[in-house]
């Protein structure tokens, strides 16, 4: 079958930087085609280039064997190709039925929009979908998996022959996910062409036919699915044979240094009750909504709380008050790295140091070089992958994006150190270096607190495993005690043993 879409020898550069390098596949009709890669290895640049943001420096994009020039986005609407993005970028504001219209309005009468012709072609398409969205809400308030349903909505209302779908699940349920693909199933077999980018091996080969991987920018191999093994993509993926995903220490565990008794916010947690001893791991499972996230928020202080206690080595801290929990020695890495964790205008070195901008002044004044010295004896440590540190951290990719993260609180020399989602949107190789890490500084000593949905990770990093559902602690089970069933049957209300 002859290709849809042919990328050949595409290569960007930004400053130093080659994001991408000599870059060739196809895409056919009918296909779903995953691109993998570890953080950094230049998909984002690709699908970019796709969506007409960045032009390639050489190479081309061929559509139906014509050569495509975009020099925008609205040039790559125009040829057929919709990009579906991890984060949706909807108008807040107008309803469901002006996003999916934005641009292209049916006009009646006097040249005026004809809102009841826009509301029609909304509903045919949701109904195509299998979906059931109101096209006259407003997109605000609607979940990411509804937001990214009107954005497909919207690459079907252009006809769109080829889907870039680039982290679409990473913040969706399991169901929210299965609805997803359902759909996409839909376009492929409709005769689409998907480009889908996904660090989830197990999604790849449920929708997949053919993948490419890269790394370091360039390309290493196209494969059918059929033709490979999940094993053999990792290995081309980093380069190397991962010798463990989770390379968890044995670890004899020490004092209790934090303490959680009776801690309430009604009505997202109730009467949760917890402690983690030095050198020890501890885990809180549970399902999107349980309240684990709030409920180390409300450890840290950013939260509220309406009772209970949160003791750091027999200290009481105050709720509400994230500075005595950081005087205590309590750091939280929180899961939105991008809206809670980085100030993504600021450099990387000042990122990593903003927690000790006091510490690292002289007589009041941040100095550069002191700055610069402590960040990039800690962003070496995590194998961060940068060009500057004084280039802005919104210019890295995810995943050297969460490394500064853990950078600027482990630079603190925590005795507690919180993780919310330490591994969401990144690839393989850096969630096995984040593993060693998180391993290593238990085995110091620090105490950690791993918030988790993804069940192998928690069940392979974990000492203990605290379930929650719906605001409860509903049972606590031993290493080996936590298998994937003892998890979420307890995550389920099918089992509540404390």
């Amino acid at each position: 079958m002859a290709a849809q879409l042919r990328v050949r020898g595409v290569s960007k550069s930004f400053g130093a930087v080659a994001a991408v390098r000599d870059v060739s596949f196809d895409l056919h009709p009918g296909e779903a085609h995953a691109l993998v890669g570890e953080n950094g290895a230049g998909k984002s640049t690709i699908v970019k280039m796709l969506a007409g943001v960045h032009r390639p420096d050489a190479g081309t994009l061929e559509l139906d064997g014509t050569a495509l020039a975009l020099t925008g986005p609205a040039d790559a609407k125009a040829a057929g190709i919709a990009v579906i993005y991890q984060e949706p970028t909807l108008f807040p504001d107008l309803s469901v039925a002006e996003n999916i219209a934005m641009g292209r309005q049916p006009l009646g009468r006097f040249n005026t929009i004809d809102r009841a012709a826009m509301v029609a072609q909304a509903t045919r398409l949701f109904t195509r979908l299998g979906v059931a969205i109101d096209p006259n809400r407003p997109a605000r308030g609607l979940s990411i998996a509804d937001q990214q349903l009107v954005e497909i909505a919207k690459a079907l209302s252009v006809d769109a022959r080829v889907v870039v779908m680039d982290e679409p699940t990473a913040a969706l349920t399991g169901v929210e996910v299965e609805r997803l693909f359902a759909v996409a199933r839909s376009l492929r077999d409709d005769g689409a062409a998907l480009l889908f980018i996904s660090h989830r091996f197990e999604e790849i080969t449920a929708l997949c036919q053919r993948v490419t991987i890269m790394r370091d920018g360039k390309h290493v191999s196209t494969d059918l699915l059929e033709d490979t093994s999940v094993d053999e993509m990792v290995r081309r993926m980093v380069g190397r044979d991962l010798d463990a995903l989770f390379p968890k220490q044995d670890v004899t565990p020490g004092a209790t240094v934090l303490k959680v008794e009776g801690l309430t916010r009604d009505p997202v947690f109730k009467d949760i009750s917890f402690e983690v001893r030095a050198g020890e791991i501890v885990a809180l499972a549970g399902l999107v909504g349980s309240g684990r996230s709030e409920v180390v928020q409300s450890i840290f202080g950013v939260d509220p709380r309406d009772g209970g206690t949160v003791q750091v080595a027999g200290k009481t801290l105050k709720p509400k008050n994230p500075k005595q929990a950081m005087a205590a020695g309590v750091a939280l890495v929180p899961e939105d790295r991008r809206q809670q964790g980085l100030v993504m205008e600021l450099s990387i070195e000042r990122n990593v140091t903003l927690p000790r901008s006091r510490s690292l002044s002289q007589l009041g004044f941040l100095t550069g070089s002191s700055e610069r010295r402590s960040a990039k004896e800690w962003t070496e440590r995590l194998k961060t992958k940068y060009g500057r540190l004084s280039d802005e951290v919104g210019t890295l990719s995810g995943g050297n994006q969460q490394k500064v993260v853990l950078a600027k609180w482990l630079a603190t020399g925590p005795r507690v150190l919180i993780v919310d989602e330490p591994t969401r949107g990144i690839d393989v190789g850096t969630k096995a270096e984040v593993h060693r890490l998180m391993s290593s500084l238990a085995a110091e000593g620090v105490a950690v607190l791993m918030v988790s949905s993804e069940l192998p990770e928690v069940l392979g990093m974990a000492d203990r495993v605290l379930v929650m559902r719906e605001g409860r602690l509903v049972a606590e089970l031993s290493r080996a005690e936590a298998t994937e069933e003892s998890v979420m049957f307890a995550a389920m209300g099918q089992e509540a043993t404390v």
